[in-house]
């Protein structure tokens, strides 16, 4: 491995590491659109596409102003992330929507990570200045967090309120048992108000014969 000798060999590197990372998302974010059931995720997903696709031939232009060739160097935190995120989104859930928001949840990581990344290239290209290099990279930081945002923005109504807690069912089944435990109880109650009544009206016929003999003896 070569020795890195100035803050210009750095910012190579760096964005060698972050053309891989963008080569590896046209890759992975098809996968993620047919994984979503909801039609704005995959609205939001297939329009970041298209901008990932153009941001890989801002870092080739970005290369050429430093008069290097481009060439990507494996970004491990990428390939990471990606891999986490097809395994979540592989999982079974009892909803779609559940789904939905584990994508979510991946991409955005994406897109922090790559803010992170892009915001230190941007620093340093800054430092050396670079303002051709500056102006192409801060296109696509600007991109990265309107992806965020728009992805905040579906997550907010992504998840079906039914699926929050995962007991829908069992509430229903809770309400069925207690309608039946109330109309059990209703049934018992007047069960015993029917007794009550017949003693009452059994006491009254007693006590209403007892008088007629005390006045037969009279």
């Amino acid at each position: 491995m070569a020795k890195i000798n100035s803050l210009q060999e750095v910012l190579v590197e760096e964005l060698r590491d972050i053309y891989d990372a963008e080569k590896r998302l046209t890759k992975a974010i098809p996968k993620l659109i047919k994984a979503s059931t909801s039609d704005d995720l995959k609205e939001g997903l297939e329009n970041h596409l298209t901008e990932t696709e153009e941001q890989v031939s801002r870092l080739e232009s970005a290369f050429e102003q430093l008069g290097e060739t481009p060439r990507a160097k494996t970004c491990a935190g990428m390939k990471g992330l990606i891999e986490e995120g097809d395994e979540h989104s592989g999982e079974d859930y009892g909803d779609d929507s559940l789904r939905d928001a584990v994508i979510i949840g991946a991409a955005q990581r994406v897109e922090h990570y790559e803010m992170a990344a892009y915001g230190t290239a941007i620093a340093h290209a800054k430092l050396l200045g670079l303002d051709e290099v500056v102006t192409l990279l801060e296109e696509t930081l600007q991109e990265e967090k309107a992806a965020d945002e728009k992805l905040t923005e579906v997550a907010e109504g992504i998840v079906n309120p039914q699926a929050l807690t995962g007991e829908e069912e069992s509430e229903e089944a809770e309400g069925n048992s207690e309608m039946a435990s109330a109309g059990s109880g209703s049934g018992s109650r007047s069960r015993m108000s029917a007794s009550g009544g017949s003693s009452s009206r059994s006491g009254s016929s007693s006590r209403s014969g007892s008088g007629s003999r005390s006045r037969s003896k009279k």
